[in-house]
């Protein structure tokens, strides 16, 4: 049985700088759009002389939403909620306003308060961000007791939620394509891989396949379900568009099947195959979605005739129910309050805080501020993730700075006007963006790359030509990732490995569950659920195996662990053809790398 050549453990610089500039078809429209939402915060910051207008660009870059729906709920929700946290701002205000000891224990809890809901609730993609702003804006009040100041400010609090809000509301609204028209470029994008690889392709295509293979149907399943918020499809076209989602993943597993075992015999009708998903590709590109696909062919491998099989059936919806994945319920996770992990990781992320905010104290050097606002940015819970994503939160925060010293020496002193200014914050943006929405292995780089610009270049309103803000807030950047680094690295350090048993044994559950399936739907299904699975476990693998020599299992548990879960890869895809072997053996070796 031949095997994918891709090595789960291993993740080179020049793997991460092919993920970081890959052009992937919306990659383009994504950055440009999200660079717009950026600059459009600025903007309005700097006619409201809103301070920290670097913040509400930050926030903009950090939860930008690919479709208008989602920009909407994300935008709304973060202003009623942070509006909420507004009235808890007030009474720590009240409280702690002129008493130094009152404020450090503030500052104390609430940062433990938001890491534990980043840790341990579905809160998570912002409470981070909340607990930025929420946090800076007590640091930043306790500096002005002045009872109208104060008001000011915790307005001022409350406007570097609420415009990057609105943004995304009306902004997303506006320029963002549907969520429909998101789903159908998704499985254009399919259909187009599962093509290229029928015909025979390069390594480089081969290996975006795979990524794209390893997303599964989940970001397909969530664009549906925002269209169908939009109350404007009908339920028979968003039907018809979920049994394609299911199809086209099915589909690129199958390609990739074929592809592993190069059928040469079989080239007239994979090239057939190939043609009629091209076509099909069209037509989703249109954002229209096909029907009545006819295909005649006739082909002795099993593999190929499966294919016909779905193609002809892409957008049929089954009369069979889609076996649901059990999610959690309630605000928060299962083991919120029982798994010890979810408190350490509040309590480290508070010593970071708390070790900057010491640390900005004593000095009294107000540029290194951006150090306290870091720690909320680049906590992590893994040690493994820590040393993994250094590198992108180093490389970032430096290009970042890089950038804005530059533009400081070079682009600032000529601007003659505002709108120069803007198109300087928008070619930032879209460098930033560019990255961010590239893979999840290198999007980090993308926010550490504007958070170092933003807090550089935009101190006060207007553009600065102060080169003592872009040095203090750089070195601040720098502190912050120091001290995260070394509280997450030397109190309760957790490895990543520790998470591999349970994630193999979901594998290998999943997998039990598409061998037992009753139909070609629920086989499908499942089969995507595996590979969501396995892009899981690829990317701890990824971080167990960036950890220190003292942390990481031996090497020859590292090679077992790399072997069956190439071999699950596999096994998924193989079982996509019907009448295929039942694996039991593979269950076994499952089932000892899970305990």
């Amino acid at each position: 049985m031949a095997l994918p050549v891709t090595d789960p453990a291993a993740l080179s610089l020049r793997r991460l700088l092919r993920l970081a500039l890959r052009p992937l078809p919306g990659r383009m429209g994504y950055s440009l759009r999200m660079a717009a939402a950026c600059t459009s915060c600025v903007l309005i910051g700097e006619i409201w002389q809103i301070p920290e207008t670097s913040l509400t660009a930050v926030v903009a870059l950090a939860i930008w939403q690919k479709d208008r729906v989602t920009n909407a709920i994300a935008g709304a929700a973060l202003s009623i909620v942070f509006a909420i946290l507004l009235g808890l701002l007030y009474c720590c205000v009240l409280l702690t306003i002129n008493h130094l000891i009152a404020d450090v224990v503030a500052v104390a809890l609430m940062s433990f308060g938001f890491f534990f809901l980043g840790s341990a609730s579905k809160l998570k993609p912002v409470a981070y961000m909340l607990g930025l702003i929420m946090v800076y804006a007590l640091i930043a009040i306790d500096q002005v007791p002045v009872g109208e100041l104060v008001t000011r400010a915790l307005l001022y609090a409350w406007l570097i939620i609420a415009v990057p809000g609105l943004v995304m509301i009306v902004l997303g609204l506006l320029i963002c394509p549907s969520p429909k028209t998101v789903l159908t470029d998704s499985i254009d994008l399919r259909l187009r891989m599962s093509a290229a690889l029928l015909r025979g392709t390069d390594t480089a295509t081969h290996q975006d396949a795979m990524d794209l293979l390893r997303e599964g149907t989940g970001p397909l399943f969530k664009n549906l379900k925002m269209a169908a918020l939009e109350k404007i499809w009908a339920p028979s076209a968003l039907a018809r568009l979920k049994q394609a989602a299911i199809s086209s993943t099915a589909l690129l597993a199958l390609a990739d099947h074929i592809h592993r075992h190069a059928r040469h015999s079989e080239d007239e009708a994979l090239t057939q195959l190939a043609a009629v998903m091209e076509e099909m590709a069209v037509v989703f590109a249109e954002g229209d979605c096909p029907t009545d696909i006819a295909i005649n062919i006739h082909a002795r491998d099993p593999a190929i005739t499966e294919i016909a099989l779905i193609l002809q059936q892409f957008t049929t919806p089954s009369e069979e129910s889609i076996p649901e994945e059990p999610k959690p319920a309630g605000f928060f996770f299962p083991d919120a309050f029982t798994n010890p992990d979810h408190v350490r990781f509040a309590v480290k992320g508070t010593a970071a805080v708390m070790t900057s905010y010491l640390i900005f104290k004593a000095l009294d050097w107000d540029g290194i501020h951006t150090c306290i606002i870091t720690c909320f940015i680049v906590a992590l819970p893994t040690m493994g993730e820590m040393i993994a994503k250094l590198k992108l939160r180093i490389s970032g925060a430096l290009i970042g700075g890089i950038m804005a010293i530059a533009s400081i020496i070079f682009l600032i002193p000529h601007f003659t006007n505002v709108v120069e200014f803007l198109v300087m914050i928008y070619a930032a943006s879209f460098l930033a963006a560019w990255i961010k929405t590239g893979d999840a292995r290198v999007a980090y780089a993308g926010l550490q790359i504007g958070l170092a610009f933003f807090l550089s270049d935009l101190k006060t309103f207007g553009p600065t030509a102060d080169m003592t803000t872009a040095r203090d807030r750089i070195i601040g950047i720098l502190l912050g990732n120091f001290i995260t680094y070394a509280v997450f690295t030397s109190f309760w350090p957790a490895s990543a490995s520790e998470h591999l048993g349970k994630e193999f044994g979901k594998i290998r559950t999943l997998l039990k569950s598409q061998v037992e399936a009753s139909s070609r739907l629920s086989r499908m299904v499942f089969a995507a659920r595996v590979q969501e699975a396995i892009s899981a476990t690829e990317r701890t693998m990824e971080n167990a195996a960036a950890e220190p020599v003292h942390m990481r299992t031996d090497t020859g548990q590292r090679k077992v662990r790399d072997t069956v879960l190439r071999t699950a890869s596999v096994l998924t895809e193989d079982m996509l053809v019907p009448e295929s072997p039942a694996p039991d053996h593979h269950f076994e070796q499952l089932e000892k790398v899970a305990s």
